[in-house]
């Protein structure tokens, strides 16, 4: 017992000199004002934060000046994709093309693609027995099977890629939500379209146009194998005429075959400049997705699509 006394006597004045330890970091004085520095600092804090993102702001804007387009659609024709080979996917164009949108996007411009399905299957092809509806929609797998070869492409080299299906396919791609594309948009990553709208008797030129519009684009890309609109047939034609710039009423009165009229329209409605031109030739997918104005052939209104491709100084001026 008294053992036990003396170690109590001994330890109480041991706790009565550490309780005054633990309180001698903290002045009396700062007690009162403990949460004003605290705000204080924070405020300091919230405001540089702040001022870092303004000015991220300002170089953003800045550099989306230099651009000509800030968010770009590219229609790319399944017939485009199968190369020298007739049928499928060539490797290389499909390389090809992944490399030029992953520059292109490299330098800051939000890309959506819509991939045709030609190279497979056109529902215009159908044989005695296959309806439309049901072609139009083999078709649309086709165009998603396009799509998430793209996307692999594009992620090889390093690009985050997101395929969005308007027919829901859950375990390869996304469904097509607008608000979630646009998302996808603006943290720079490519969004391609498969699937076309999900409706039959709907190419998919249309779609892109849809697309284009919903996304709110600043042009519309038509990739194709010729180098932009001619006032013939090239092919049958090697005279037939390469126009530079046209208006949407050209397109549409002139019967020009550019793409289907509901996709024209759509973008002469929603003033989305068009600009076709050759896929095959390298380079040329980010040269146009960049500005280019010596690039295929420009459709817009009559004043937009004389300022969008203007006219080389000692050029020929070719009939509209």
């Amino acid at each position: 017992m008294a053992a036990c006394a003396a170690t109590r006597a001994i330890a109480a004045p041991a706790a009565a000199v550490r309780a005054p330890s633990r309180m001698s970091s903290i002045s009396p004085a700062a007690v009162p004002t403990v949460g004003r520095p605290v705000a204080s600092r924070r405020s300091r804090q919230v405001a540089k934060v702040l001022a870092v993102a303004e000015a991220q702001r300002t170089m953003d804007r800045s550099f989306e000046a230099a651009l000509k387009y800030r968010r770009v659609m590219l229609k790319v024709s399944g017939e485009a994709l199968e190369g020298s080979q007739g049928f499928g996917i060539d490797p290389t164009v499909l390389q090809t093309i992944a490399s030029e949108v992953a520059a292109a996007a490299s330098e800051g411009v939000q890309i959506a693609i819509v991939v045709g399905g030609g190279n497979f299957f056109r529902g215009v092809d159908r044989w005695a027995g296959l309806d439309r509806a049901t072609a139009d929609y083999v078709g649309m797998l086709a165009t998603v099977m396009n799509a998430i070869c793209l996307q692999s492409a594009l992620e090889a080299l390093g690009v985050q890629t997101r395929v969005q299906t308007a027919i829901e396919m859950q375990e390869i791609a996304e469904p097509y939500i607008r608000r979630r594309a646009i998302r996808h948009l603006e943290h720079g990553r490519v969004v391609i379209f498969g699937a076309g709208t999900g409706n039959p008797f709907f190419t998919t030129d249309t779609a892109a146009a849809l697309r284009a519009a919903e996304i709110g684009a600043d042009a519309f890309f038509k990739a194709t194998k010729v180098d932009g609109v001619y006032d013939c047939d090239p092919v049958k034609n090697p005279h037939a005429k390469l126009h530079r710039r046209l208006s949407f009423r050209d397109v549409l009165e002139q019967g020009l075959h550019v793409m289907d009229e509901t996709a024209i329209t759509l973008c002469k409605e929603n003033d989305i400049p068009v600009v076709v031109f050759n896929l095959t030739k390298q380079g040329n997918v980010l040269r146009a997705i960049l500005g280019d104005a010596d690039i295929g052939t420009s459709i817009g209104s009559s004043v937009a699509a004389e300022a969008a491709a203007p006219a080389k100084e000692g050029a020929p001026e070719l009939s509209a």
